[in-house]
């Protein structure tokens, strides 16, 4: 992405004073992207502070890039930051057989932190197969992990279940099965997550439509973290030919509330390079249990991007930045296309973040995988008015 306009700032302040410029500006991008980003700024000398007139000093715009990949082998990142200032992290297991967390003050730190694992399969019976997609939230006090899993005897007979812990740390806790969540019909289903908004908690998850080989997003209400309340409502489809690409999916869903409205991103399509991400939008006013409340984007909002070598982007989450204020898309991608065999037992889907930016219409832009920011060219000018006391 092309930066093209950056804010130019004008400062007064007092001879011998303190010189105090903003530690972000407002910058536009070439295709009309909007954002603040952080800027460093060159210095006055104490002369100049001591003498009354006017200057100007020159800004460098800052990004913040992360290692890329953060971490190999996670697919299905969920990232987490807590109010005790930890990022918390999981993602599906190579193996598929164990829920492991890690937790860092950082995000960068994430990539060396050292890995809990807080839950293993069963040897047999339910929750003894492809344990899928964990996702780690906090809710009234107590911590709980949501994530898909099979039975042995029927390895794709995949449900949602729960589990809780109420220990202070989760990588320290003792995690109790809460069960499967009680979805109303038997088939297919993963990728559950669950968000609290406008006083009721729901449930956002993927389910096949019973005897048929398509993969349905499904929303209810939620009574408490692992149980239904009421019927669940067809979000989202497969109708568009990107959904369709290798088979017809929606599935792992995320949510976002911004700028008066709630976004839910999803990903579609065959796990492989043709994999994608869409994306549904509701008022924050409205009844997200009415499917009539939500649009959906025909086009994908983030694909596969020759230029960076990155494939098969999606199955997201939100997080923010160090800043608790920059958002930031934690998500999967492959650094290549060619795949042998089954592409769910391809282990390289990579963790991986990157700054979400916003359009002006205060919708999500998220550009492409392994996003370069080019600065060439383009300062922050900064115009300061030193006067006499």
């Amino acid at each position: 992405m092309k930066l093209s306009e950056v804010q130019n700032i004008e400062v007064t302040t007092k001879v011998g004073s303190k010189l105090n410029l903003p530690e972000k500006v407002d910058v536009e991008f070439s295709n009309g992207v909007t954002a603040d980003m952080d800027v460093q700024w060159s210095t006055l000398s104490e002369d100049e502070l001591k003498t009354p007139g006017t200057y100007t000093v020159e800004g460098e715009i800052q990004h913040q890039y992360y290692s890329n990949p953060l971490i190999e082998q996670r697919a299905d990142p969920y990232m987490y930051k807590h109010t005790d200032g930890y990022y918390y992290f999981t993602g599906s297991y190579p193996e598929y057989d164990r829920i492991v967390l890690r937790r860092s003050k950082t995000i960068e730190g994430l990539s060396s932190a050292p890995e809990t694992v807080v839950w293993e399969r069963h040897e047999s019976g339910i929750m003894s197969e492809h344990i899928w997609a964990p996702e780690l939230h906090y809710i009234d006090g107590k911590w709980y992990i949501h994530f898909a899993a099979g039975d042995r005897d029927d390895v794709w007979a995949i449900r949602p279940y729960v589990l809780e812990t109420d220990a202070e740390n989760p990588l320290e806790g003792s995690w109790v099965e809460k069960g499967q969540i009680n979805i109303s019909f038997q088939s297919f289903s993963l990728d559950a997550t669950t968000f609290a908004h406008n006083g009721k908690r729901f449930l956002v998850w993927a389910q096949k439509v019973e005897n048929e080989s398509i993969s349905n997003l499904y929303i209810a209400e939620m009574s408490n973290p692992w149980t239904l309340k009421g019927e669940p409502v067809l979000l989202s489809t497969p109708e568009y030919e990107w959904e369709q690409a290798g088979f017809y999916v929606n599935e792992g869903p995320a949510m976002l509330h911004r700028n008066g409205r709630v976004f839910i991103a999803y990903s579609g399509g065959a796990t492989d390079d043709r994999y994608s991400m869409g994306l549904l939008t509701a008022s924050e006013d409205s009844d997200l249990l009415d499917p009539n409340s939500w649009t959906k984007n025909v086009d994908p909002v983030f694909v596969s991007s020759e230029e960076t070598s990155e494939y098969g982007p999606g199955h997201n989450s939100f997080t923010v930045a160090e800043d608790g204020t920059t958002d930031l898309l934690v998500y999967h991608a492959r650094p290549y296309k060619e795949i042998e065999g089954n592409s769910l037992y391809d282990h390289n889907r990579h963790a991986r973040i990157q700054r979400l930016f916003w359009k002006k219409d205060g919708t999500p832009y998220f550009g492409i995988p392994g996003q370069k920011i080019d600065t060439t060219g383009v300062k922050a000018i900064a115009t300061i008015h030193v006067v006499a006391e």
